[in-house]
């Protein structure tokens, strides 16, 4: 769906209801998340903020939809928050999963609010609006305009279905509108994918694939040096919700199929259910364990080497901590390799990688993904070769709801909230 131009796009309903027309280009809404505190009281802001020209060969979008997106968790004290330009911020922002997760063990340890609890900022103290908990890397929308300097046959129009590939430096989702300096950071989404869909793409789905794919290297050197080619290779997938989620529908689309469904076993591992019960019933081959964190750490590998039958060749950890880290290492044969992000690699690498080379064993980053690989997602989402994991769809102006329900793992797979009605 496109639409010639801005004022047939604007007829159509593709507007703000809290904007009059021709002032699109000053102002729109942005809502701001931070890390619940108790002591704060809200942890959700609403503002208004300026909207940037459209550059001269960018777009502008309209968001539809924003997800929550998988950042690294960090604490950030008043005086560092005024000491970070937007785009340090945004780097900044925690992982939604592994901070639900921390929340609900504060709440049931009776520290859930105190001084020294997650985060002690707030937009009204530090005095910077987007300290926002998820700052919105995963976003869906359509082109609101074009730069002037682009012709005709750029590839895309006014009103046109995208999604953003999370640049460096890309602007906070939880806009209204945000400004993209470059058309090759925007993805075509396909009439028959949902827009909802789309927004989970960027960021989870996108890591997923990387992580997949680095996996499927070290799986043919594997093979290659094996003495036995019918012994299957080992994998296990530590994480949370929609990204745990994602990482297991990829896997089984790319491993289980007629020519290599006997040479991989996948184990997946979470700390929460998240909608991994669900899972059980899709996949009947992959094995399922529960890191129960109410359980000692040796029972815990214990319980994980039952479920692999064994130490296993390859651990795709998505933990951000060092426990969960150090957990994967224990799962691991000599020679193994965990695969882990960039971001928390440049966390974790430092503590653990002689302790890996003793054992003979390799840490190694995975890249968020490419472009040409958000590309492939997509197509292969709206092809239906690869089932999205369960979502929910809240209005923009329930995410303080939204927070409490994720707090409390209330919502399976995936939370999205939704600024416009466009569908």
């Amino acid at each position: 769906m496109s639409f010639d131009s801005l004022d047939e796009f604007c007829t159509c309903g593709y507007r703000s209801s809290s904007m009059e027309k021709g002032e699109i280009n000053r102002l729109c809404r942005q809502v701001s998340i931070e890390s619940p505190n108790l002591l704060k009281g809200d942890c959700v802001y609403n503002a208004i903020v300026p909207v940037g020209n459209c550059p001269p060969k960018g777009a502008r979008i309209l968001v539809v939809y924003a997800g929550a997106c998988y950042r690294r968790a960090r604490e950030t004290s008043n005086s560092s928050i005024g000491s970070l330009n937007q785009e340090q911020l945004c780097r900044e922002m925690s992982d939604i999963s592994f901070t639900a997760a921390a929340l609900a063990q504060m709440q049931s340890a009776g520290s859930y609010g105190r001084e020294n609890s997650l985060s002690q900022t707030s937009p009204q103290n530090c005095g910077y609006r987007d300290a926002a908990l998820f700052p919105g890397f995963e976003v869906a929308g359509v082109i609101e305009s074009l730069g002037s300097e682009l012709k005709s046959t750029c590839g895309f129009t006014v009103g046109q279905r995208v999604c953003l590939y999370p640049y460096d430096g890309v602007p906070a989702g939880y806009s209204e509108i945000f400004v993209v300096p470059d058309l090759r950071y925007l993805i075509p989404i396909p009439d028959n994918l949902e827009l909802s869909v789309a927004a989970m793409l960027p960021t989870g789905a996108l890591l997923a694939m990387s992580s997949i794919l680095s996996a499927h290297k070290i799986i043919d050197n594997l093979h290659k040096k094996s003495k036995d080619a019918n012994k299957p290779v080992k994998l296990l997938i530590v994480g949370t919700g929609g990204l745990a989620l994602w990482t297991l529908r990829i896997a089984a689309q790319h491993f289980y199929t007629k020519d290599s469904k006997d040479k991989v076993e996948i184990t997946v591992a979470s700390l929460r259910d998240e909608g991994l019960e669900m899972a059980k019933h899709e996949f009947e081959n992959i094995n399922f364990v529960q890191w129960s964190e109410d359980l000692y750490e040796k029972q815990l590998i214990e319980r994980t080497l039952d479920s692999c039958n064994g130490l296993v060749d390859i651990v795709i950890d998505f933990g951000t901590t060092s426990r969960s880290l150090h957990r994967s290492l224990q799962c691991l044969n000599d020679g193994g390799v965990v695969l882990i992000s960039e971001e928390t690699a440049e966390k974790l690498l430092p503590k653990f990688s002689r302790k890996a080379e003793e054992r003979k064993q390799h840490i190694e980053p995975v890249p968020l993904g490419t472009i040409e690989q958000l590309h492939e997602v997509v197509r292969l989402v709206a092809n239906n070769e690869i089932t999205p994991p369960p979502h929910t769809v809240f209005p923009a102006e329930q995410a303080a709801e939204v927070i409490r329900k994720l707090v409390h793992s209330e919502i399976p797979g995936r939370a999205i909230l939704k600024f416009h009605d466009i569908e």
